[in-house]
């Protein structure tokens, strides 16, 4: 069945960048970044807009609709 590929786990190959550079970005851990990307965990209203923020700082014109299905 393999890894669960989320949009955002998607967009992270797609810009050559790690779970980990994110996590560190948004100020998450490591296990909460890989728990979203793989799709473990749903995250919360307050960890959106942190995961958002570090996205806006490489792509400006970013939606929360393309990351997470809301």
């Amino acid at each position: 069945m393999g890894v669960k590929r989320t949009k955002l786990k998607k967009w992270l190959a797609s810009e050559g960048r790690t779970q980990q550079w994110l996590a560190k970005n948004s100020k998450l851990s490591n296990t909460a970044m890989s728990d979203i990307c793989t799709g473990k965990r749903d995250p919360n209203i307050s960890t959106v807009k942190r995961i958002m923020a570090a996205i806006r700082k490489v792509n400006k014109d970013a939606k929360v609709e393309d990351f997470f299905d809301i």
